[in-house]
């Protein structure tokens, strides 16, 4: 969707709001673990450091009821749980890659400008 085609104000809650939730520090991780393939709970919990149980449980639940991930339950015993990147979650995986190339590429520049920032303060 083309912003600039729209009337101030028509879709900024809306957008916000999805912005807010993708753009969560653990969602992001979780699309970076999953990218590569499916995983199963304690993998995702293996790749994503310092998320507590709770917090990778909701963040899945949420993916998955957003649409960007999905959920398949093995029917094995013990049952195995797996998950998986949908269309719309390998979209979101793009994007955050090129946010994650932006943000390595200008890394230095950044420290240097909060270096000065943080200079002036004193």
């Amino acid at each position: 969707m083309d912003m600039t085609d729209k009337p101030a104000g028509t879709d900024c809650r809306g957008v916000s709001e999805i912005l807010s939730r993708v753009g969560d520090k653990w969602t992001i991780q979780v699309v970076i673990a999953l990218r590569l393939g499916s995983l199963r709970f304690n993998g995702i919990k293996r790749e994503v450091g310092g998320i507590s149980q709770q917090m990778l449980t909701r963040t899945l639940k949420t993916l998955e009821r957003d649409g960007m991930v999905e959920r398949t339950v093995r029917h094995t015993t013990p049952p195995q749980v797996e998950y998986t990147l949908a269309p719309l979650g390998h979209s979101l995986s793009e994007t955050v890659r090129h946010l994650a190339d932006w943000a390595a590429a200008h890394q230095g520049r950044i420290k240097e400008h909060r270096s000065q920032y943080d200079a002036r303060q004193h």
